[in-house]
């Protein structure tokens, strides 16, 4: 099948991939000098409906024609696109975001690299392409995402910094769609250094609630780290040190979003929990994010103290954080990543407190464990045995969960 296409390129993240020794999960290739009338007689299935892209119709790997885009409008949908079967692998290749991406390798196993990506891929530098970099604004998401994935020892190339200002200078930024900025902050929360995706895109304005813990003072005894920006990227980076889930990560994130403003308002980080409420669902209003990444958001930024203070709060105090706030016995999961979020905000302090035992943790989940082992149908037998109806039942079971927390907390400690 291949052999019928006369000059057929594997590209972009594959052959980058490759040079890094990596496993890449997609295959991608570009067809130079073909019409899709020619792809279609061969039996590749079109999929594109902006420009021409097929499955093979065996691998179901992709398959695209070579083409130009030209930019005709604003945000990263005004583009015209040529395929015409004119359009040489340099010109396809020069449309890509980043040089790493703009190689390609023929069917010898031989590079084509125009842009010298072999070179910053040694050197671990990501930089533009070409000045096209500019035309869509979702490649300054991109290469934050990149930074995320490889880490601190790669850097972003000066021009091409100055080339995310020009997009922000130029109001670009603000056409992003908020489903896109979510879907790559997403992803870069995955990556194993996900505080360096929000590092890199630091003064762009796409994350203001971030932006704003910036020259946020914190209480140099409870943080010798620094500001709430500074104290926020240690959290996430433990996060993701720690292994823990996306959940975990963003609770990591917003958990300190009310801080910025609590000090705007009054001078302190006093009651920052509950500010950070309105600041976590109006975050989440404008991306678009999912409700089960905002519920734990909300909730971490909310009872996170309470979970850091647990040795001081009397057994009423913590029956409401877990069954009421938190509502831990029907969303057991939610309750673990609350707890790991708040491991990871009493861990991301630098480099001294970073292993610091944090034992609040395994000890409300130890707590939490106790009350699911309740048996709450019997105890509302007994209560209707007893004559007890309505809120006087629900009264009883609020207690039987009290006093079970209280007979763990006498046995423990």
């Amino acid at each position: 099948m291949q052999q019928s296409l006369k000059q057929v390129y594997l590209v972009g993240g594959a052959v980058r991939d490759k040079l890094l020794n990596i496993q890449s999960k997609d295959n991608d290739y570009v067809v130079i000098g073909e019409t899709p009338e020619v792809m279609e007689a061969l039996g590749f299935l079109p999929i594109g409906s902006d420009f021409p892209v097929y499955l093979h119709p065996h691998t179901k790997e992709e398959y695209a024609l070579g083409r130009t885009e030209r930019k005709s409008g604003k945000g990263y949908t005004g583009f015209v696109v040529d395929a015409s079967p004119n359009v040489t692998l340099e010109e396809d290749l020069a449309r890509r975001d980043l040089t790493i991406n703009s190689m390609a390798l023929d069917e010898n196993g031989t590079v084509i690299d125009p842009f010298n990506g072999q070179d910053d891929l040694k050197n671990k530098v990501l930089r533009h392409t070409t000045h096209a970099f500019v035309e869509d604004p979702v490649r300054v998401l991109r290469i934050a995402r990149f930074l995320a994935r490889y880490g601190s020892d790669w850097s972003i190339h000066p021009s091409t910094n100055a080339l995310m200002q020009e997009l922000k200078n130029k109001g670009e930024l603000e056409h992003l769609v908020p489903e896109r900025v979510w879907l790559e902050t997403e992803k870069a929360l995955g990556e194993k250094h996900p505080e360096l995706y929000f590092q890199a895109l630091d003064g762009l304005g796409i994350f203001p609630e971030i932006e704003q813990m910036k020259n946020t003072p914190q209480p140099e005894n409870h943080h010798p780290e620094g500001d709430v920006f500074v104290h926020t990227m240690l959290v996430l980076r433990r996060a993701a040190d720690l292994g823990f889930n996306l959940e975990t990560r963003f609770a990591a994130l917003t958990h300190d979003f009310g801080k910025a403003l609590s000090y705007k308002k009054r001078g302190n980080l006093r009651g920052h929990e509950r500010e950070g409420v309105a600041v976590v669902e109006a975050f989440c209003e404008r991306l678009k994010v999912p409700n089960r990444f905002r519920d734990i958001g909300v909730l971490t930024s909310d009872n996170h103290t309470l979970c850091h203070t647990l040795e001081q709060l009397r057994p009423q105090t913590i029956h409401k954080l877990i069954v009421t706030n938190l509502n831990a016995l029907v969303h057991p999961e939610r309750f673990i990543a609350f707890t790991q979020a708040c491991q990871c905000d009493a861990q991301g302090r630098g480099e001294t407190l970073v292993d610091k035992p944090y034992p609040q943790a395994a000890k409300l989940r130890a707590i939490h464990n106790e009350l699911q082992k309740m048996d709450k149908k019997q105890i509302v037998q007994d209560a209707l045995k007893s004559g007890k109806k309505g809120p006087e039942i629900g009264e009883t079971v609020k207690q039987a969960e009290i006093d079970c927390i209280k007979a763990f907390l006498q046995l423990n400690g």
